[in-house]
């Protein structure tokens, strides 16, 4: 068998994810995702570390930035295979490349008047790294997969995609190389899902695989219960109706938002919450949130049953879907309190910085976080205990009530990684372990190796391994 894999992204960090398959003269990737901490942010201007003409296709694990960011960069330099994912993600992959274009381009031109009045230079071009049109130019190689069901990629090799249960049509990848009469079966984990979410299905479990790479971006710690979580939302927005605030949530366009609509929705029919206005000030998010309404054989059986009774969470009173830049600004002179979710779920651009300059420095309202900071972005600035920080190009001071709840993640936490690991009744070849800080997953690699006696590896950027 001759199958080298290499780590060219989510290796010691949270994201950029994307590894290379190379076995005889056939390359792919799974996943070629953007990197957002900005310590990593200079090798998305990178050239690719294998020129894209001379790969063969891309297996795509799920639509977030992170794992498919860089596709129309991919694309506009030469790539021009099939990229294969289930026919949610290639819904979401298109709204969402789209808004990451869009962005890109608007950013392009505020950092270019900036930095002319500034009389200075920024440590990126002062370009776009790609536009809308590199999207679209994407989409026609989309080649929607349905779980469960093999697809050959090219003789001898084949890809099965199965549910990840992190956002709407995430998945896993089994891969499964056939070479001189021997095969191997190398396991994609993606982003692995927490169990007995709402809305979703739980992550598939395997019986089997030759190689593992599995995320660990909560490799190191516990959530806590999901019932413990939705009691946490609630208080805050108790708390801060009396403090006559807002809730301002930086918030994911994909899952992380449908989510909190899911637990409002619930909070009102259960009369937990005052029905206040809420909205949804990302266009995005609006029509993300317009995909799971094309998709609910995805659902679990609670959101069926919601369904059913006529109670979805996308469709409450009170419940304002903003898409225009009009309808975002005409948030900010509403009295009284809102709750805003917008993104990014990071801080690291959109609408939400609008409603941050606006609120970070009223003590009366709540700053929410509902999922994970990475490292170097302005949202862990922020939930770090930041006095000030710098949004748009301004400094503003940080009064706001500042609260984190990490049991919304979308990502397993330690046990729940353990666990299914756990799920396969034979030690792989090897585990390799990603997409987590380094410290994080350097721990959690130890973990594996105490308790489970696997063999482990920690891949370093652009490490590449020989798999026999």
């Amino acid at each position: 068998m001759q199958i080298k894999l290499a780590f060219l992204g989510a290796a010691q960090s949270v994201t950029g994810s994307c590894y290379l398959i190379e076995t005889g003269n056939f390359r792919f990737l799974i996943d070629c995702g953007l990197y957002q901490e900005r310590e990593f942010k200079g090798r998305n201007w990178k050239p690719f570390a294998i020129p894209p003409e001379t790969l063969d296709c891309v297996l795509l694990t799920h639509a977030h930035l992170d794992h498919s960011g860089l596709l129309p960069k991919l694309v506009n330099e030469g790539f021009r295979g099939t990229i294969y994912c289930s026919a949610a993600t290639t819904e979401i992959a298109e709204i969402m490349l789209l808004d990451s274009a869009k962005i890109q381009q608007e950013d392009a031109v505020f950092k270019k008047k900036r930095h002319q009045k500034e009389r200075r230079k920024g440590p990126y071009p002062e370009v776009p790294m790609y536009t809308m049109d590199d999207a679209r130019a994407s989409f026609p190689l989309f080649s929607p997969a349905k779980y469960g069901k093999t697809v050959s990629i090219d003789e001898g090799i084949e890809a099965t995609f199965y549910d990840a249960g992190h956002v709407l049509g995430s998945s896993m990848i089994k891969v499964r190389i056939q070479q001189n009469g021997e095969h191997r079966t190398i396991l994609f984990s993606g982003d692995i899902g927490r169990r007995n979410k709402p809305i979703l299905r739980d992550p598939t479990l395997f019986e089997e695989a030759d190689y593992v790479i599995a995320e660990s971006t909560y490799g190191d710690r516990l959530l806590e219960p999901l019932k413990d979580t939705a009691n946490k939302l609630a208080d805050v927005i108790n708390t801060t109706v009396k403090s006559k605030g807002n809730i301002i949530i930086p918030s994911f366009a994909l899952e992380r938002s449908q989510e909190i609509l899911y637990y409002l929705n619930n909070f009102l029919i259960e009369d937990r919450i005052p029905h206040l206005m809420v909205f949804i000030d990302s266009p995005m998010a609006v029509s993300i949130t317009g995909v799971f309404k094309h998709h609910p054989d995805l659902f679990d059986k609670e959101m069926v049953k919601l369904m059913r009774q006529k109670k979805s969470p996308f469709d409450f009173r009170g419940l304002h879907l903003v898409r225009t830049a009009e309808e975002s600004k005409a948030i900010n002179r509403i009295k009284g309190t809102i709750i805003v979710i917008a993104g990014s779920g990071m801080c690291t651009g959109g609408r939400i910085k609008h409603h941050l300059v606006t609120n970070i420095s009223r003590k009366e309202s709540t700053i929410l976080f509902v999922g994970y900071q990475a490292a170097g972005t302005l949202g862990r600035e922020i939930v770090n205990g930041a006095k000030k920080v710098r949004i748009l190009g301004q400094h503003y001071p940080v009064k706001a009530k500042i609260v984190q709840i990490n049991g919304f993640s979308a990502h397993a936490d330690r046990d729940e990684l353990l666990n299914w690991l756990s799920s396969l009744r034979n030690p792989p070849r090897r585990l390799f372990v990603t997409h987590g800080e380094s410290s994080i997953s350097q721990h959690f690699a130890g973990l594996v190796r105490g308790k489970m006696g696997w063999k482990v590896a920690v891949p370093e950027y652009r490490e590449e391994f020989l798999l026999d």
